[in-house]
């Protein structure tokens, strides 16, 4: 009986450990996301991005496929010319990442609650919701 609860307690651990790896690599992940929205690198955003990633923009009720976002890039370097992004992750499990976003653009910012789907390395969803029309709630 001893030696089933010393397997049951091991394997634990082993799941234990492998989920707070997955949420580490998960948090690499998002680190790597801001740091190329920051300077708009089409390269490394869509290296992070899945093939079917779905990107759910819920406050303009627009959903993007991943061509339909890195078309838009042109665009966003524009505006976020001398930004700056803080993000802090809120929650993080199963692969599901939820992290608080600051955009701080030159004439405004913007507080937004981001959620992001990781699996195999890549984004495969992600959904973006203004929380406050600045960042004092940061």
């Amino acid at each position: 009986m001893r030696q089933s609860w010393w397997r049951i307690f091991l394997a634990a651990g082993l799941l234990l450990s492998s989920l707070a790896r997955a949420s580490a690599d998960d948090g690499a992940i998002i680190d790597r996301w801001y740091s190329a929205l920051l300077v708009a690198d089409r390269t490394e955003l869509s290296d992070l991005l899945a093939d079917d990633v779905r990107m759910k923009l819920d406050d303009i009720g627009v959903v993007q496929s991943k061509e339909d976002f890195i078309a838009s890039i042109d665009e966003w370097q524009g505006a976020v010319a001398g930004a700056a992004i803080r993000h802090r992750i809120e929650k993080s499990e199963n692969g599901r990442t939820t992290v608080l976003a600051c955009y701080d653009f030159p004439s405004n910012d913007t507080l937004m609650r981001e959620t992001f789907t990781v699996a195999g390395g890549r984004i495969v969803a992600s959904t973006q919701t203004a929380v406050a029309q600045d960042c004092s709630g940061y």
